[in-house]
């Protein structure tokens, strides 16, 4: 596999193009369908038969119709770690490029020789380690390790430019990095920007960093007996999620708050992996919460056989699922659209697939059901999170569940709906902004007690997200409150874009919206007021930006020049107004 397409990911049509918010800065969030007028219902009479009761109010608070679960206070890689010994031989990852594996037996070991590498390269608790890769096997080693040792695991995108990287490694205090050589160049770019950093480590081979091979050739001798970890304080994964405005922040994740979505997420009536005879498909990244908590996270932690791919290619993606007969696939909508229509689909036996979890963007029910019926199968799950919920707040059930909607709260989660103006708490069927309260919401933000204090308001995180709950206490998301634009699940803050167009010297003002679009959910386009008798043309503001983004933050709904910006008395710019006439516009 050559460089380009490793650092492509995934193909800008009809694929999954970039980094997803289980849209988990990644971000970030993860969202079902918006609301339809016509709903598919499924017989709710299945929650009798697991013993739930009717969901539980106060006021207009709606606690999950599941009862609530006996959540761990074991650190993160004592609780993924806990059955590997019972799982043995049986296969944890595969590479689905190269073919390296490790057994449940095999990834133990190389945990343990990591961890006690980076004990003798000065690593301590407290330290933040940053992975910059795409999906390999060893993602996962070099996670669980991080955590074994008390560290902090910062995920930055495989995507970033140096510059963006940079940023993540300097905010973040990194002291040690681990690429892969496909991006390893940007790698060391980003190095003069982060003094920070005291050791660089590769999955590979690259001049000037230590090759990850030798860290497994170590003899697990340094591996601490006892590690100190308060983990509901200590962070484990700082993320960068942009939250419902600004700048991409550092979501401070603790091990209590992963654990508890492990849990919640594999109880009988959410998703509940089936251990060692589940295959997933890693195909989301996993420096993205979703890949991360959902896939690499709750899979291990289950015993499941993950298969890592690094980029999305249809053709290579269907193959990997009928040679690993693939029970489980983890998907975004641009991959559940190529499912639905692509004729290729019809060629490749995926018989083995029963279940499809779907987030980070929005999916509506059309496609749902075109997926449903040609893949035959017997569940099909939206669900919804951020990465400041680590992710996952609401999923449909797997059975009685309604497409289009984003289901219940999981359990042990609780949530309401308020008045967009007032604040006001709402009842069934009226709309305004979703919130919620449960152990996987995030401590906060890393140094920014403001946009923390914004964000958890008396213990409830807003989610800037707009929707209802219907009678039955399922959820739909409607639209959003929150300026961040989502393409393709990921996280394109229009405050960086706007930022970094203002440095243009023709440019006066801009704002930066984001456009629906029925592939990719929305692409950004920036309105420009060009400075007094100066003249700039969008092929040169694109590519003045080109220098600095990520490939998934183009502006591919376009450049328009206009003599104003529209703003509040205050200035804060109109965007509602300016997404009102682009779509009276279309």
């Amino acid at each position: 596999m050559g460089r380009h397409a490793v650092l492509r990911w995934v193909l800008h049509q009809s694929s999954w193009s970039h980094p997803p918010r289980w849209s988990c800065h990644s971000a970030t969030r993860l969202t079902g369908g918006f609301s339809q007028q016509k709903h598919t219902v499924y017989s709710t009479q299945w929650l009798r038969s697991f013993g739930s009761t009717p969901p539980v109010r106060s006021s207009s608070i709606v606690k999950s119709p599941y009862p609530d679960i006996d959540l761990t206070t074991k650190p993160l890689a004592e609780d993924v770690m806990k059955d590997w010994a019972k799982f043995g031989n049986h296969m944890a990852l595969v590479d689905g490029t190269t073919g390296q594996s490790y057994t449940y037996s095999q990834l133990k070991d190389a945990v343990i020789r990591c961890a006690s590498a980076l004990v003798r390269l000065g690593f301590k608790k407290g330290d933040t380690l940053a992975l910059y890769s795409p999906n390999v096997p060893d993602y996962a080693t070099v996670f669980i390790a991080t955590a074994a040792l008390g560290g902090t695991v910062t995920c930055a995108n495989p995507m970033y430019t140096p510059e963006e990287l940079g940023n993540q490694l300097k905010r973040s205090n990194t002291k040690i990095l681990v690429t892969h050589e496909m991006v390893a160049g940007h790698a060391r770019d980003a190095l003069a920007m982060a003094p920070n950093v005291k050791e660089t480590i590769v999955f590979g081979n690259v001049s000037g960093f230590r090759p990850f091979t030798s860290i497994l050739e170590d003899d697990g001798h340094a591996f601490p007996e006892n590690v100190d970890i308060n983990t509901k304080e200590d962070v484990l994964a700082q993320p960068y999620s942009s939250g419902t405005t600004g700048l991409p922040k550092g979501v401070m994740l603790s091990h209590y708050n992963i654990t508890s979505n492990i849990a919640q997420l594999n109880n009988e009536n959410v998703m509940n992996y089936e251990g060692p005879e589940e295959v997933l498909t890693g195909l989301l990244p996993f420096f993205h919460i979703y890949g991360q908590v959902v896939v690499m996270l709750t899979g291990l932690k289950t015993g499941s056989k993950i298969i890592t791919l690094p980029k999305f290619q249809l053709e290579y993606y269907l193959e990997t699922i009928q040679n690993h007969r693939a029970t489980i696939l983890h998907a975004v909508p641009p991959i559940i659209i190529a499912l639905a229509k692509s004729p290729l689909v019809d060629s490749y036996d995926l018989s083995s697939v029963r279940n499809l979890v779907t987030g980070a963007a929005p999916c509506t029910e059309a496609i749902a059901s075109q997926c449903v019926e040609r893949l035959k199968l017997n569940r099909f799950q939206q669900a919804y999170g951020l990465t400041e919920t680590s992710p996952v707040t609401h999923c449909n059930p797997p059975v009685g569940y309604k497409l289009g909607s984003i289901g219940f709260a999981l359990p042990n989660t609780e949530f309401k709906v308020i008045d967009l103006e007032n604040g006001a708490d709402l009842g069934p069927m009226e709309e305004g902004e979703l919130l919620v309260r449960g152990p996987q919401v995030m401590l906060g933000y890393h140094d920014n007690p403001d946009a923390t204090a914004n964000t958890i308001k008396d213990g409830w995180l807003h989610t800037g997200d707009i929707g209802y709950r219907d009678q039955d206490d399922h959820m739909w998301i409607s639209d959003r409150v929150k300026e961040l634009i989502k393409y393709k699940g990921f996280q394109v803050p229009p405050a960086e874009l706007e930022g970094l167009i203002l440095a243009h010297p023709a440019v006066q003002d801009v704002a930066v919206i984001g456009i629906p679009d029925d592939i990719a959910g929305e692409l950004p386009r920036a309105y420009v007021v060009r400075k007094p008798n100066m003249d700039v043309k969008g092929e040169e503001i694109d590519a003045f930006l080109d220098e600095h983004i990520a490939p998934y933050k183009k502006l591919r709904g376009g450049i328009e020049f206009i003599d104003e910006i529209p703003k509040t008395a205050s200035g804060k710019i109109l965007r509602r107004l300016l997404k009102e006439q682009a779509l009276k516009g279309r």
